[in-house]
């Protein structure tokens, strides 16, 4: 039983890991050694936003097996243990929701920049670098992707 919970505790760790994929300072291994066009701009503003991954359920399925096996575990026998067990389920799911929810969201910016030739754009991407309203940045663009950078 223990070896159970112990198995559910670490899926339910390895499923809530987040990386970074919307940063601007992070790439992955195909963007890597790719060419991308670069635009210099002026930041016009600077706003905080959250940046939502989306959930996967594996929070929400592992804290209710944990939590249904943890207090139907502890609570007596027949008709008392299954009531503990579902009421340990619910517990369990709803924390597990929360604590995932908390390790998919990611601070973000979303900041408007001024190109040379006038137009505005807002790129949105972790808030992994600081930006200063009149600081000149670059945006590099590989036609899908586009991250400010200094």
């Amino acid at each position: 039983m223990k070896r159970l919970l112990i198995l559910l505790a670490i899926a339910s760790l390895s499923g809530c890991a987040v990386t970074s994929h919307n940063s601007g300072s992070v790439y992955s291994a195909r963007q890597a050694q790719n060419e991308q066009s670069v635009r210099m701009a002026y930041v016009e503003s600077v706003r905080e936003v959250i940046i939502d991954r989306g959930q996967s359920g594996v929070g929400t399925a592992t804290g209710a097996a944990l939590g249904g096996l943890a207090a139907g575990s502890a609570i007596g026998k027949g008709n008392g243990s299954v009531a503990a067990a579902i009421v340990g389920a619910v517990a369990g799911g709803i924390i597990g929701q929360s604590i995932e929810r908390d390790a998919t969201h990611v601070r973000g910016l979303e900041i408007t920049v001024r190109l040379d030739n006038g137009e505005l754009r807002a790129i949105t991407q972790e808030a992994d670098e600081a930006f200063q309203l009149g600081e000149r940045v670059r945006l590099l663009s590989n036609g899908r992707t586009t991250r400010v950078t200094h």
